[in-house]
């Protein structure tokens, strides 16, 4: 078990993962950056995302982030996800019908503090759009 890192990503609602892997690579503010077995201490912000497992040199599982925080050691990888999805649950018709509704709602938007809200969600959707 020495050459495995033991990654966690908990999102808001629940525990999404908890597993002994080759490599984590994830979306840091500053780049992507992989965390193996033996990695030097980093705490880093993420950017919207997506986190790529590796197991016996392959991407395992892939999981869309809506930005958050990762804390790195030796040991182990926890994320801690503004929101979380694995791609592979994502529904691309109910994403797109949500950014049409968001759309929508931007243009009757009448405050600036409601108008970037909207804009921030449909960021988010659009790049869950993408990843999928």
């Amino acid at each position: 078990m020495a050459d495995k890192t033991k990654f966690e990503l908990v999102a808001p609602e629940r525990l999404l993962a908890s597993l002994d892997v080759d490599m984590v690579v994830v979306p840091g503010t500053e780049g992507d950056f992989g965390v193996m077995a033996g990695h030097a201490p980093v705490i880093s912000t993420l950017r919207i995302g997506t986190i790529d497992v590796w197991n016996g040199g392959a991407i395992t599982d892939r999981i869309f982030v809506a930005g958050g925080f990762a804390e790195a050691s030796a040991e182990r990888v926890t994320v801690l996800a503004d929101e979380a999805t694995r791609i592979a649950d994502i529904d691309k018709t109910a994403v797109t019908k949500e950014i049409e509704g968001l759309r929508g709602k931007l243009g009757a938007a009448t405050e600036d503090g409601e108008r970037r809200s909207i804009a921030a969600r449909i960021e988010i959707a659009s790049a869950k759009l993408a990843a999928a």
